[in-house]
C-alpha cells in the first residue's frame, strides 16, 4: 500500500480465497504493466468502434466497448461512468490498464462528449440512472457487471441502485464510487473552475434562469480566458503538482462542455438526497475512493458513504484532488484490481 493513501474496511475477505480464480490471473498480468499503461499514449486517443444506445427519451448515447480476446468468455464486464462536464476519455489510465484484459464499457453521459443533447427536463441525475440501466441492458445483456462511477458518475450509480435495487447482487456484482456523494453537495463548487474569475461570485448563487440567459457570453469569456481557466482547473481538479498535460486534458473536457449544459444539470445536484438508498449496495463488494484534498466532493462525503455501506472499503488518497483517477491512477487501478477480484470471486461462490 502506498504511503500516499490509506484503506479503511474490507471487501468481504474474498481475496484470500481467490488465488486460483480467473480474475486473479487477469489482474496479475495487469499489475505487471500497470506502472506504464497509458503513460506514452496521447490523451483521448484510446478508441473502440462506437455503438449507439438510444435513451428512453430518444437521446443517442455514444458507447464504446473494449472487448477481450476473441473466443474467450469474459467473467465480468466493467462499466465506467464519467463525471460532470467530462467525457469517457477521462478514464484514460484505467482504459489503458484494462484494455484486452477485462471487458470494459465506456460511454458519454447525455449532453456530454459525443452523446446527444438532452432537453432541460431530462437533464437530471434520475435520468442518468435510467440511461445507465439502458446501457447495461443493451451492451451487457449477459453476464455480471461491475460499475465504476466518478463524481456525477458515482451519483448515477447510486441512482441506479435506488431505481432498480433488484439488480444489486444479481446483475451488478461490484461497485466503485470515486470522488462522489449521495447528497448534501454544494453545486456552486463545480462551477468555479469553469467560469472566468470575474464571473464566479456573480453567477454561482443566482437562479437557474440567470445561468441560462448568460450561457453564450460565458462560453465566449471561457474561450478568451483559457490561461486563467488552466490555473483554476489545476487548483480545483488536482490536489498537488501534476504534469501540465493532465491539466490541459481536463481543461479541454471542461471547455468543450457548453455552459448551457452546465446550467441544465445544476438543479439536480442541489436537490440530490439519496443517502437513504445506498445501503442496498452492501449486497456486493464496494470500493469508495477519494482524495483527501478534494475541493469539489470533499472526503467527508466518501466517509459518510463508507459509514452508510458497512461492508465497503474506503481508500483515502493523501493529498489528491477531485480528478483522482488521473492524479493517482496507480492507486485507483490497484483498488479496482481488488474490487474486480473480490466481486467475481464472491459471485462465483454463490
Amino acid at each position: 500500500m502506498s504511503t500516499k493513501g490509506r484503506v479503511i474496511g474490507s471487501i468481504g475477505g474474498a481475496l484470500g480465497v481467490a488465488a486460483a480464480g480467473t480474475a486473479v490471473g487477469i489482474l496479475r498480468q495487469h499489475r505487471a504493466i500497470s506502472r506504464v499503461a497509458g503513460a506514452d499514449v496521447p490523451f483521448g486517443s484510446l478508441r473502440s468502434p462506437a455503438t449507439t444506445v438510444v435513451a428512453e427519451d430518444g437521446v443517442p448515447l455514444h458507447v464504446e466497448v473494449d472487448e477481450v480476446d476473441p473466443g474467450t468468455t469474459p467473467p465480468v464486464t466493467v462499466v465506467f461512468v464519467h463525471g460532470y462536464c467530462l467525457n469517457l476519455d477521462c478514464w484514460h489510465f484505467q482504459r489503458a490498464a484494462y484494455r484486452g484484459l477485462v471487458r470494459s464499457v465506456y460511454y458519454d453521459q447525455r449532453s456530454h462528449g459525443r452523446s446527444g443533447r438532452s432537453d432541460r427536463e431530462h437533464a437530471t441525475i434520475d435520468q442518468l440512472g435510467r440511461d445507465l440501466a439502458q446501457v447495461i441492458a443493451e451492451v451487457v445483456p449477459d453476464g455480471p457487471v461491475v460499475l465504476v462511477g466518478h463524481s456525477m458518475g458515482g451519483m448515477t450509480v447510486v441512482t441506479l441502485a435506488e431505481q432498480l435495487p433488484e439488480l444489486i447482487g444479481t446483475k451488478v456484482i461490484g461497485v466503485a464510487l470515486i470522488s462522489t456523494t449521495a447528497g448534501g453537495f454544494d453545486p456552486s463548487r463545480v462551477l468555479l473552475p469553469m467560469l472566468p474569475a470575474r464571473l464566479t461570485g456573480r453567477l454561482t448563487h443566482r437562479a437557474m434562469a440567470t445561468l441560462h440567459r448568460g450561457h453564450g457570453a460565458i462560453d465566449s469569456a471561457r474561450r478568451v480566458g483559457r490561461a486563467v481557466a488552466n490555473v483554476a482547473t489545476r487548483q480545483f481538479a488536482f490536489g498537488g503538482d501534476v504534469p501540465r498535460s493532465y491539466v490541459s486534458f481536463v481543461d479541454d473536457m471542461l471547455s468543450q462542455t457548453p455552459f448551457e449544459v452546465v446550467a441544465d444539470f445544476f438543479p439536480s445536484f442541489r436537490d440530490l438526497d439519496k443517502f437513504d438508498f445506498v445501503e442496498v449496495l452492501d449486497e456486493v463488494p464496494v470500493s469508495i475512493i477519494c482524495g483527501n484534498a478534494d475541493k469539489l466532493t470533499s472526503i467527508g462525503h466518501s466517509r459518510k458513504l463508507h459509514v452508510r455501506i458497512p461492508g465497503s472499503r474506503l481508500l483515502e488518497c493523501d493529498g489528491a484532488g477531485h480528478m483522482v483517477p488521473l492524479e493517482r491512477h496507480d492507486q485507483v487501478n490497484a483498488e479496482l484490481d481488488q474490487l474486480i477480484t473480490a466481486a467475481t470471486t464472491r459471485a462465483a461462490g454463490r
